[in-house]
């Protein structure tokens, strides 16, 4: 289902609880409302109202990738952004990473499966965003 962008700072500021397979729905609604979205490329569960720890993003390809409980475990390659945000009006300066090593869960067959990822460039800056808004930092 598209969901509507969320604005509302005190949802936005609230660290998200960890996901589990029970909340693949969100996947699935994150994943939709992306593709209906022509000025998004990644979006976390609290910018469509959900408070679990579940992103996602386009990838190289413009293919949807959908990460519950993703976290940084390896960063390289510090640099200053000015990034934007659907959910605030101003952008923000931003320390972000060009390399990164990410730990998720990918949900497959019912259940939520361990995975790892390297991102790097603009897909390694979009993941990094999302994992802000996982943990209430808004950018």
């Amino acid at each position: 289902m598209i969901k509507e962008i969320i604005t509302d700072e005190d949802i936005l500021s609230k660290p998200c609880e960890p996901a589990t397979a029970e909340d693949a729905s969100i996947g699935t609604d994150l994943v939709e409302t992306l593709l209906a979205s022509d000025e998004a490329v990644c979006l976390a569960a609290n910018q469509i109202g959900e408070t679990k720890c579940i992103v996602a993003y386009l990838n190289e390809a413009g293919r949807p990738v959908v990460m519950f409980n993703p976290q940084i475990t390896q960063k390289l390659k510090p640099y200053t952004a000015v990034e934007a945000c659907l959910s605030r009006e101003e952008p923000t300066a931003v320390q972000r990473y060009d390399w990164i090593r990410v730990s998720y869960d990918r949900f497959q067959d019912g259940k939520l499966v361990p995975a790892k990822k390297k991102l790097e460039g603009n897909a390694a800056q979009a993941v990094q965003h999302m994992i802000d808004h996982c943990e209430g930092i808004l950018v």
